[in-house]
């Protein structure tokens, strides 16, 4: 999903304690490493499920089926849903990294557009493009995951960049270079949500890690709009409460996504209960070199500059981090 923040007031990186941070416990420090097991599943190999989906066999008749069964999913709903792509062992140590990496979020919140940007005035009340939503959620930078973190080597696998090209037919598809928004944890607990928006990108990436208690469903509307036409009354219907043609995929843990969501309206609902949910956003392009703008770090990141090695205690003394 598209990011989604509101700005940081400029001065805020000086102070240790500012709006925005999750710092850890008053006196405490948290060390993040690959997991609490001494087992701890580290690998590609070893997290995904290689007999299901063989990606590491890109020529076998199995890895054909797995891309034409999901460009077939792209092409009718725009997502391609590859559930257990991760194993349950592999899952097991998502989680524990997530867990140890979750005080790092940088908490953001507001009321925002389905399309992303400032209300146009001009327009009339109740026009679809002048509604707003709450939201509401943490994120974890690139920056930020260990380099020995099982989410980023998977992202760093090329195998799976490849996959993400195959699915989408679009050509070579490349990670980020953005050392902020190459990968991101999405940490969203009780009350966090995602307002009903559209993706400002074709497509986005992510892989279920862990649910919540209840909510944290990811609703679509499938294509309501297109390129030609805004279909401005659905949208507005829908964003009124209408839940005619909404489909809610099901993020279970292990379940990796490739969706288009430029033209499907989609949110996140409500999260309760105390079990936090997790979700891992991988980036690509089909161009190489993407990068972020600084305005975008500020407003979803808290922090401009990326720190050079990921830091092995937290929280970090924000001076540090504006220099």
């Amino acid at each position: 999903m598209a990011s989604t923040a509101t700005a940081v007031p400029e001065g805020d990186l000086l102070h240790v304690a500012r709006p925005g941070w999750t710092p850890a416990r008053r006196g405490s420090v948290t060390t993040v490493g690959p997991g609490t097991a001494d087992d701890v599943t580290t690998t590609p190999e070893e997290l995904v499920d290689l007999v299901r989906y063989p990606v590491d066999d890109p020529g076998s008749e199995d890895y054909r089926q797995v891309v034409v069964e999901g460009r077939r999913r792209l092409g009718e709903v725009g997502a391609a849903e590859l559930p257990g792509f991760v194993t349950p062992a592999g899952v097991a140590a998502l989680v524990a990294d997530a867990d140890s990496l979750a005080s790092r979020a940088h908490r953001s919140g507001g009321r925002g557009t389905a399309y992303l940007e400032a209300p146009d005035g001009t327009l009339p009340a109740g026009h679809p493009r002048l509604v707003r939503g709450e939201y509401r959620l943490g994120v974890v930078a690139y920056d930020l995951f260990p380099r020995s973190s099982p989410l980023r080597v998977l992202y760093e696998w090329p195998p799976l960049t490849r996959l993400v090209g195959d699915l989408l037919g679009r050509g070579t598809v490349h990670p980020y270079a953005d050392p902020f928004g190459a990968l991101n944890l999405a940490v969203m607990g009780e009350g966090d949500r995602l307002q009903w928006h559209f993706d400002q990108t074709d497509f986005v990436v992510s892989l279920a890690i862990q649910t919540a208690d209840h909510g944290g469903d990811f609703e679509v509307h499938p294509r309501i709009r297109s390129a030609d036409d805004e279909r401005y009354d659905e949208v507005a219907a829908a964003l009124a409460g209408t839940r005619d043609g909404v489909v809610t995929l099901p993020m279970v843990p292990g379940t990796l996504l490739v969706f288009e969501g430029r033209y499907s309206l989609h949110r996140v609902s409500p999260v309760g209960g105390g079990k936090v949910r997790h979700v891992g956003l991988l980036a690509y392009d089909t161009a190489p070199g993407t990068m972020g703008s600084a305005l975008l770090r500020e407003n979803r990141y808290g922090r401009t500059e990326p720190f050079a090695e990921p830091p092995a205690e937290w929280p970090v003394d924000a001076v540090r981090v504006a220099r």
